[in-house]
């Protein structure tokens, strides 16, 4: 069975098509990027997977169950289901410390101590614990990004959805997020990643879903998508990649 199975999934903005019919499913400890062109639906998609966006038409389930049954609930999902933004959103009048531990506490009925025991942990795995006493703007934005992604971890998720969390980066800071994927891959977590970084999409993903106008168009895994692609849409997308240098 699919960790994430998705039949159907139709999402308009207004009269807009944002997402046509998409079915994809991504199983138990896969990772699977999503690449295309910016408006071709990819965060769309990841956001639906939460229930930060509701589709219009479609059923997405989360080991077998759909995401929208009262077993869940909102709250339940989202500690099922983390997600991490380009933007950080971390709140800065808060130090690292209460970044992590205000969800677990306020929704979840944690005890402070408690949730103060699982950040310091829960930092500690992403190098970042000497920081604890921080806020936000006294970090690069590859340590704030680091700590967005530690919070997304703190309920230890069946799935980690990733949308661009590179693309506010100064190129410098990319790689030791990069450094933070690849770890939790190898701890077998279930990723869904939105990305530009075609050569970390090329190297991380186990499949690479190539998106245009609101439709995965292929899919395969990244060896061959990336060099013998089917679809002339993802052939002509990969040729301007190549020819503005970016792949």
């Amino acid at each position: 069975m699919a960790e994430i199975a998705i039949r159907g999934l139709t999402k308009y903005f207004g009269t807009r098509l944002v997402l046509d019919r998409i079915d994809v499913d991504v199983s138990a400890h896969e990772v699977v990027c999503l690449i295309g062109a910016s408006g071709s639906g990819k965060s769309t998609l990841l956001r639906c997977i939460n229930r930060l966006i509701e589709p219009d038409h479609g059923t997405i389930s989360l080991g077998g169950v759909p995401i929208d049954s009262a077993q869940f609930g909102r709250t339940g999902l989202q500690q099922r289901v983390g997600i991490v933004f380009q933007s950080y959103n971390l709140f800065p009048h808060l130090t690292v410390l209460d970044n992590l531990t205000l969800a677990p506490r306020k929704v979840q009925g944690m005890a402070r101590t408690q949730a103060n025991e699982r950040a310091r942990e829960t930092l500690s795995l992403f190098g970042m614990d000497h920081f604890a006493a921080s806020y936000p703007e006294q970090l690069s934005g590859g340590q704030q990004q680091r700590v967005a992604i530690a919070r997304a971890m703190m309920n230890a998720p069946d799935v980690l959805l990733l949308d661009e969390v590179t693309a506010a980066l100064d190129p410098e800071l990319v790689g030791e997020v990069l450094r933070i994927i690849h770890d939790l891959k190898s701890r077998g977590l279930t990723m869904v990643i939105v990305t530009h970084e075609m050569g970390f999409a090329r190297d991380v993903a186990d499949r690479v879903c190539f998106l245009s106008e609101g439709r995965i168009i292929e899919e395969d895994i990244p060896e061959r998508l990336f060099t013998s692609p089917q679809a002339p849409a993802t052939q002509a997308f990969l040729a301007r990649l190549i020819a503005s240098g970016r792949l």
